[in-house]
């Protein structure tokens, strides 16, 4: 865990020696809260809802630095998708020797839908208890774990129909897009299929050299590997793409399980209400933390900058070599760490913004 949180410190900024700001507890949730000096409460100004969405993240930074064991969130949450794309790709090799019919297929992609979403509102759950208890200022990931134990039936509920609201959402989407002509196919960029022009890029692309790491030798096959990277890593960000959208249209059912102890019903309810109240802050919230990522990831165009000057007949993007390969590999998992831990934040600043928007409606 040293090299995640010393990742996160010299990537995302966080550091060590917390600023020196005022701090208040509130006894709601049991979450520190912060006040942010020159920050202005905004009332109904859009200005204020702006500000309170971008420093519900910044609080989130803040508390994740002060409690270093919520990276164990990040790196479960990045081995549950892992171990979704391994499946992926299992199953794209499977479908491709059995030929299942359309049935079969909605059906694999239910299950797997499912067991990973299973696992990521688990770990989420754990989350937002290990925050809501904290002792001593300290908040202890594996106890919050423990403790969402309790929550598993509604959980599992929760799981099946936002596993069933996201191949809906994916099928009207291929349907909606693949329908139009060819002019407009290019929106399909804008969708769950980013990453699947991204991705035939260096450094994305150190397997674009399939020989070196794909072909069985007397075979003449491909591995597995080739099966995850890229077509398993594929259909998994296009997965967390359509999850990470329902996430932010129900951004406050777990806590609302968890802190409330509402029935699955009553969670989502009481999520869209407060949704009315504080769609500003979790929109802007999330535009911040997206914006960092993408920032982040962007930064792939100056590593191909780099390539073109040092190789400028370019065999560094079709043929790399073990360096080339090797840099890309780590780059490539700095921003996987980077992602996985702004999610992490994301995580904790929804539970701000819950905080607050509870005080606002015990205030009234």
């Amino acid at each position: 865990m040293n090299l995640v949180s010393s990742v996160a410190d010299r990537l995302l900024g966080l550091c060590r020696k917390p600023p020196a700001l005022r701090s208040m507890q509130a006894d709601f949730v049991h979450l520190p809260g912060i006040a942010h000096e020159g920050i202005p409460d905004g009332g109904s100004g859009g200005s204020g809802i702006l500000h309170r969405g971008i420093g519900a993240a910044f609080s989130g930074m803040r508390t994740l630095n002060r409690n270093r064991q919520l990276l164990w969130f990040s790196l479960l949450t990045g081995l549950v998708l892992a171990g979704n794309a391994v499946a992926e790709g299992a199953l794209w090799y499977i479908n491709r020797t059995l030929q299942p019919d359309s049935i079969g297929l909605y059906v694999q992609d239910f299950f797997l839908s499912f067991a990973t979403l299973f696992c990521l509102l688990i770990l989420l759950a754990g989350l937002v208890v290990s925050l809501s208890s904290q002792k001593d200022g300290h908040a202890l990931f594996f106890e919050g774990l423990a403790g969402a134990k309790k929550y598993v039936k509604p959980l599992l509920l929760w799981s099946m129909i936002l596993a069933l609201a996201g191949i809906l959402l994916f099928r009207i989407w291929v349907g909606l897009f693949t329908g139009m002509p060819p002019e407009f196919r290019f929106l399909l960029n804008f969708g769950p299929y980013f990453f699947d022009s991204m991705i035939t890029q260096f450094p994305f692309n150190w397997t674009l050299d399939w020989a070196m790491l794909t072909e069985i030798p007397g075979y003449g096959g491909r591995t597995l590997l080739l099966l995850i990277y890229p077509f398993g890593f594929m259909r998994t960000m296009n997965f967390l793409v359509i999850t990470l959208l329902m996430f932010v249209m129900t951004p406050f059912v777990v806590p609302l399980i968890v802190i409330e102890k509402k029935t699955l019903i009553g969670a989502v309810m009481g999520s869209f209400a407060m949704m009315k109240k504080t769609w500003a802050e979790i929109i802007s919230c999330a535009i911040f933390l997206g914006i960092i990522v993408s920032g982040m990831f962007l930064t792939y165009l100056l590593v191909q900058a780099v390539s073109g000057i040092v190789d400028p007949y370019n065999t560094v993007m079709f043929h790399p070599t073990i360096a080339w390969i090797t840099f890309a590999v780590i780059f490539n998992l700095a921003l996987v760490t980077i992602a996985f831990v702004t999610a992490t934040v994301g995580g904790i600043a929804s539970l701000h913004i819950y905080r607050n928007a509870g005080t606002q409606e015990g205030s009234v």
